[in-house]
């Protein structure tokens, strides 16, 4: 899993709040994709919780999907839930969701409140992924789904390429991410993944969006100072050699998982829970 400073990760959100929606256009067509999976998914949950949701951006999808459930979005920084609520009032409109500061590792929520986690590009920015698909599981209700994306390692390959691996992320690899859900307790998690070409104008227009969405290196161990001109020269360079038809080609990794929370086998004492069923007559 990639080390995150979550004080510096959730800083660099809250500091984008006000132009993260119009840099995220990975975050936009992955969110569209996840709501597509719902088609195939039987599911009427009295609360869903949206893990990580930034300003909310697939909450109304979920709540027209699922009339009769109470939404929670959930973020930890806090300008992400207020921009959200100001559009909403400026527009006229009654927020529809409760919204909760928190993190993702330490769910402000009773055990078994929730019927559906849904979770878009959010994982990766935790600082302890397998402690936040812990929390969603102890969250979840009997049967409950989980399904989330986030990005896998080879995201932002062509940067890592021309910056070094010590200033680009390199994100968990799908397997390693499956074996967290298991070691959270899920059961037969379903894992995907596939790659996604962004395109920009030149490499300043790549970093732009990287800061203008909050995305920026935030490992415990990055350089603490500014990175000198020959340093930005030679990254310009390099994504330069990379353009393709006057286009800067940028990968994404998007790994997609989803599993459902099973029966408890324990209760909280210890004690195994033995279920018999009625002999047929």
């Amino acid at each position: 899993m990639p080390e995150i400073d979550a004080r510096v990760a959730r800083l660099r959100f809250a500091r984008a709040a006000a132009t993260y929606a119009a840099a995220s256009r990975l975050e936009a067509e992955v969110g569209s994709r996840m709501l597509e999976r719902l088609d195939y998914v039987k599911l009427a949950p009295r609360r869903v919780l949206e893990a990580g949701c930034g300003p909310g951006r697939e909450s109304a999808a979920l709540l027209k999907r699922y009339p009769g459930a109470a939404l929670v979005e959930l973020d930890y920084a806090l300008p992400m839930l207020r921009r959200e609520r100001s559009l909403l009032s400026r527009l006229g409109v009654r927020p529809a969701a409760a919204q909760v500061c928190g993190d993702l590792q330490r769910l402000p929520l009773a055990a078994g409140s929730v019927g559906l986690v849904w979770s878009n590009m959010a994982l990766h920015w935790a600082a302890d992924p397998p402690a936040a698909l812990r929390e969603f599981a102890r969250v979840l209700a009997a049967d409950g789904l989980v399904l989330f994306s986030t990005l896998g390692p080879d995201t932002l390959a062509e940067l890592r390429a021309a910056a070094g691996g010590g200033r680009v992320h390199r994100f968990a690899d799908m397997h390693d991410v499956g074996d967290a859900l298991v070691a959270a307790g899920f059961s037969a998690p379903v894992m995907d993944t596939e790659r996604l070409t962004l395109t920009y104008a030149g490499g300043e227009a790549l970093l732009a969006d990287l800061r203008a969405s909050g995305q920026t290196f935030a490992a415990p161990a990055r350089s603490r100072g500014l990175a000198g001109r020959r340093f930005r020269d030679a990254l310009d360079a390099a994504l330069q050699g990379l353009m393709r038809d006057g286009r800067l080609p940028v990968t994404c990794e998007v790994v997609y998982g989803h599993a459902w929370k099973g029966a408890p086998r324990k209760r909280a004492d210890g004690r195994s829970i033995v279920q018999f069923a009625p002999r047929p007559h």
